[in-house]
């Protein structure tokens, strides 16, 4: 599969996974950083960004991507850093084949992610106003500034109607609160403490479950919290790859 793929630095390996509607973009300030310290490998999954293809209609199909991804560039023993649906994906691959993941960092994530109807509704009938109406009124703290959340509607409008529909769909469709449970990998979980879309519960729960595993909840920070709080979320990252 062709699929786009950056690799910058040297040291810990780790895989930047993307939310739904993303790219690889969005970890912007994460690879500028950690860059320094580890090796940052970005992707961008089928069907946006710079990869050719169509996107996926479920969690396990993004998941079955990974997996070969990451044998085909022999990134085993890897950390998946994955944001909101990247954070499903990667809780689902440490499932299912615990043996290529060295360690989760799981931002804006929950083992559940329920989409509102009206987001599946209306995406394929007005990208533009569904996508302005999730970021700008759901996905950022009101704190954010507003070039940011501007941005960040730029780069979703990037990817095809039909990408983010099924991004959303096989969101909503995932369901792993159970399994969750078996996860033994070392854990790190992050969360923007006035998140609207994975709101900060959804962390808890994981930190509750996941043996071992530590929580940073950021606040004046939503969704987005990579963006709106990089600083934060790097040194987080930094503190729990890079000095374990």
């Amino acid at each position: 599969m062709d699929m786009y793929l950056e690799r910058q630095g040297q040291g810990e390996k780790l895989l930047f996974m993307h939310g739904a509607g993303g790219n690889s973009s969005s970890w912007f300030f994460q690879k500028e950083y950690l860059q320094r310290c580890s090796e940052v490998i970005l992707i961008d999954l089928p069907g946006r960004g710079k990869s050719a293809g169509e996107g996926r209609r479920s969690i396990a199909e993004y998941v079955e991507i990974t997996r070969s991804l990451i044998v085909d560039q022999a990134l085993e023993e890897c950390y998946l850093v994955g944001h909101s649906m990247g954070g499903l994906i990667a809780m689902s691959l440490a499932i299912s084949h615990p043996d290529l993941v060295k360690g989760l960092v799981l931002i804006a994530t929950g083992a559940r992610l329920r989409v509102s109807p009206e987001i599946l509704e209306w995406i394929m009938v007005n990208k533009e106003r569904t996508v302005k109406m999730m970021m700008i009124l759901m996905a950022f703290s009101k704190k954010a500034p507003s070039a940011l959340v501007d941005g960040a509607v730029a780069e979703m409008m990037k990817a095809p109607a039909e990408t983010i529909f099924g991004d959303f769909f096989a969101c909503d469709r995932a369901d792993i609160m159970e399994e969750v449970k078996k996860i033994e990998a070392p854990t790190l979980v992050i969360c923007g403490q006035d998140d609207r879309l994975t709101p900060p519960a959804y962390s808890e729960y994981l930190n509750r479950v996941i043996r071992g595993s530590k929580l940073v909840s950021i606040p004046d920070a939503g969704h987005m919290v990579v963006l709106e709080k990089p600083e934060e979320v790097n040194r987080a990252i930094e503190a729990f790859v890079v000095r374990r």
